[in-house]
């Protein structure tokens, strides 16, 4: 990135010192062995929520949230990277930095938003948030355009939108953009007292907006604050996705419904959880250039328990945070959602191991040593029906002695899926359950992504997911099935060794 006289603006100048910050640090932390291997890393420090997610001009790009400076968070900027196939990606330089009066603040910056297509230029929506001394927020929808995709200018006449609505607060931010007919929309996440909503907009041209008054609000049970809104049409219906705060261990929501463009209403009939882990917050959608809606989420959330625990120990190896894995979304049959892993990413499979009709026996190894690894994709369908089992499941991530493991457990009475982290590395902590749609006679169909820190399982043919970090020892690799109270017979499963995305 190079600097002249005419070109060396405050944001100039910002973006210059960010990026020699990362600079200094990225190819030693580029090294540790607990990173990521197949999930979106920033380079070093911290990164949190997706945001201008876009398929533009034959790439993908994914914006994020990004603190520059450190592995934890701090005044944002806008980390950014592109890809060809949403597995490899290439870091681009940092596309925002806190510079103007209105997002120029240790503990604000820019703030969430994101991103569309105007006539060919890339054109970015964000949250602008100071903290005045008294410490009120003031948070404000700012615009950002780039011609080359790559370089932004941000807008002479920002905030395009400087104040709430009257039905809002001081809680203002997260900006979603999409084009309906001729006419832009936004969705904004805000509150009113203990009431998450969120508020509409219109433009004819991402400049001059008109509030349109309340897509959605809470009804009192979803949470006092509807954070990273995203609104899209699938089929003949529209979808309302919000991650909530104050719904305990509810981190991101969806509504099924109808949109009424003329009156600005969305009337929802269907709600489901996109994902029932402990880290899976503020996913964003987008369209890509095959007509899938695909949605990205940061492998963390806020308030399930103290920050300081949440966020895991790796701020010691100078990062903190990735993304998931990429997600279709589909409207099931019934009118609910399935989020499917993106086939890209079968590109990454490597040794295998394929087994049908193999029985589990408690006590007794199944899975040969070999299988074993810190980045696996694993395919399985057990066989319930006349099962003696009282549970079955996968030992992942564990110690040769099983003094660290990781238990996914199937328990058939309660028909519930269990994540127990509490022995997986001597700093995660609780256990996740699911309850599961299957029947008693179906064979349990489980989907699971392991990466060395973070594990995604998938069941319910799509439909249920559970997304949770763990940090084990890169040496505690070993995995097996089980099964206890009896034995089962597991009708296949197939084993992959992934290879790293970078």
């Amino acid at each position: 990135m190079s600097f002249t006289a005419k070109n060396r603006t405050p944001h100039r100048e910002a973006l210059l010192k960010a990026e020699q910050s990362i600079a200094k640090i990225k190819d030693a932390v580029s090294r540790d062995l607990t990173r990521l291997k197949y999930h979106f890393m920033a380079p070093a420090y911290w990164i949190n929520d997706p945001n201008g997610l876009i398929f533009y001009k034959g790439e993908y790009h994914l914006f994020y949230q990004h603190y520059p400076y450190g592995a934890e968070w701090g005044s944002m900027h806008w980390g950014h990277a592109k890809s060809k196939d949403l597995v490899h990606w290439e870091h681009l330089p940092i596309a925002l930095a806190p510079s103007e009066p209105y997002d120029l603040h240790e503990r604000g910056g820019c703030f969430s938003g994101s991103a569309v297509d105007d006539n060919g230029v890339l054109s970015v929506l964000y949250t602008g948030t100071i903290i005045q001394e008294d410490g009120t927020v003031i948070q404000s929808q700012c615009l950002a355009t780039s011609e080359d995709g790559i370089t932004f200018q941000k807008y002479d006449g920002n905030p395009v939108i400087s104040v709430p609505p009257e039905d809002g607060s001081a809680a203002f931010r997260d900006p979603k953009v999409w084009k309906h007919d001729d006419t832009w929309y936004m969705v904004v996440g805000s509150q009113k007292g203990d009431i998450g909503k969120a508020l509409l907009y219109r433009s004819p041209d991402l400049r001059k907006w008109d509030y349109a008054g309340v897509l959605a609000e809470s009804d009192g049970t979803m949470g006092y604050m509807w954070e990273c809104p995203d609104f899209f049409p699938l089929g003949d219906r529209h979808v309302l996705m919000f991650s909530p705060m104050g719904m305990g261990q509810h981190k991101t929501i969806y509504l099924v419904g109808d949109m009424d463009y003329t009156t600005g209403r969305f009337d929802w009939d269907t709600m489901g959880d996109v994902d029932l882990g402990f880290e899976y917050y503020a996913p964003q959608s987008f369209l890509d250039g095959q007509g899938r809606r695909i949605i990205i989420a940061w492998l963390n959330a806020w308030d399930w328990m103290p920050w300081f625990k949440n966020f895991g120990p790796t701020g010691k190896n100078d990062w903190c945070g990735a993304m998931s894995l990429p997600r279709v979304v589909e409207l099931d049959k019934d009118g609910r959602l399935k989020f499917t892993p993106v086939e890209e990413l079968e590109v990454l499979r490597r040794d295998s191991y394929h087994q049908e009709a193999l029985v589990v026996r408690p006590g007794v190894r199944t899975l040969p040593d070999y299988v074993g690894s810190d980045c696996l994709e694993i395919k399985v369908e057990f066989n319930l029906d006349g099962s003696s089992a009282e549970e079955v499941g996968f030992v992942l991530r564990a110690a040769r002695d099983r003094s660290e493991q990781t238990l996914l457990v199937y328990n058939r009475a309660a028909n519930e899926l269990r994540f127990d982290r509490t022995k997986a590395d001597g700093w995660s902590e609780g256990i996740q359950t699911a309850r599961l749609e299957r029947s008693g006679s179906d064979p349990l169909r489980l989907h699971i992504f392991v990466d060395t820190s973070v594990i995604e399982v998938y069941a319910d043919d799509y439909r249920t997911v559970m997304t949770n970090n763990i940090y084990p020892d890169p040496a505690n690799v070993d995995l097996d099935i089980f099964a206890a109270g009896g034995s089962v017979t597991v009708n296949a499963v197939d084993i992959w060794k992934l290879l790293s995305a970078w």
